[in-house]
């Protein structure tokens, strides 16, 4: 009678596990298909930006040959295609370089809006920032001192690596367009802040220095310096074959700088 009983038991735990597979066999199944699906798209999109970098870190390097053979048109050519195949960092990065021809040739309005690109292609702080600030730069003598001061404050929330250049560059702008007494309070607050980059310090001391003695040619001469050091301080390096890299988070402004400003 027991054996009966039990046979009774294991057909019924086997009809169970059937209702039980009939189930979620199906549900498991579809995890397993969607878990699959998403592990090839995300392969796939890595093969994609790998493949776009090598074909712009190729177009990139041939543009900087030939900015070194003095043949702007097809060193712009080249950054162009590195634009058009680029990843977001590459595609940043040229732009900047193209905006560097047109700034030489002339073309200042569109050196603004290659900058203004750039700082929209990259999700990288330091790149998108260092392009922002170079449009700020070039805006100092294309657009209003509200506009200015809105691209300035921009650049200067908390942790933004350009935000002590970027508070240098609004106090430019309110020497230009005579306010003085706003533009040394904002040099004051530079000067003083312990988070302030040495040569940045330095700079607003010496500005500061100019105003109160009164010397009008004494400011030009220090909003010069002071824009054509803060211009150096934005520029990014080149990157290397097959990884574009990010510039250095500003600390004191190189000797020469890449994209002349003119204040």
């Amino acid at each position: 009678m027991s054996d009966v009983f039990e046979q009774v038991e294991e057909e019924l735990r086997s009809e169970r596990y059937k209702r039980l597979a009939r189930t979620w066999l199906p549900v498991v199944g579809g995890v397993l298909l969607v878990a699959l699906i998403a592990a090839l798209a995300w392969w796939g999109w890595q093969s994609m930006e790998t493949s776009k970098a090598d074909k712009a870190s190729i177009a990139y390097e041939r543009g900087l040959e030939a900015l070194q053979s003095n043949n702007p048109v097809g060193a712009d050519a080249a950054f162009a295609q590195a634009v058009k195949e680029g990843n977001g960092a590459y595609k940043a990065m040229a732009l900047q370089q193209r905006a560097g021809i047109a700034l030489d040739a002339g073309r200042d309005a569109e050196a603004l809006a290659f900058h203004d690109e750039a700082a929209k292609a990259s999700r990288d702080p330091l790149i998108a920032d260092a392009a922002a600030f170079k449009a700020l730069l070039l805006a100092m003598d294309m657009e209003s001192l509200e506009q200015v001061q809105a691209r300035a404050k921009a650049l200067t929330g908390d942790k933004r690596p350009f935000a002590a250049f970027a508070r240098e560059a609004e106090a430019l702008a309110l020497l230009q367009h005579g306010k003085v007494a706003e533009a040394k309070d904002m040099l004051a607050i530079l000067k003083n802040d312990l988070d302030t980059p040495q040569a940045v310090s330095r700079r607003a001391e010496l500005a500061i220095d100019a105003i109160d003695s009164g010397g009008a040619a004494n400011i030009q001469a220090i909003t010069r310096q002071m824009a054509t050091a803060a211009a150096a301080a934005a520029a990014a390096p080149a990157p290397a074959q097959g990884q574009a890299q990010a510039p250095s988070a500003p600390q004191a402004a190189p000797q020469q700088p890449a994209a002349p400003a003119r204040p």
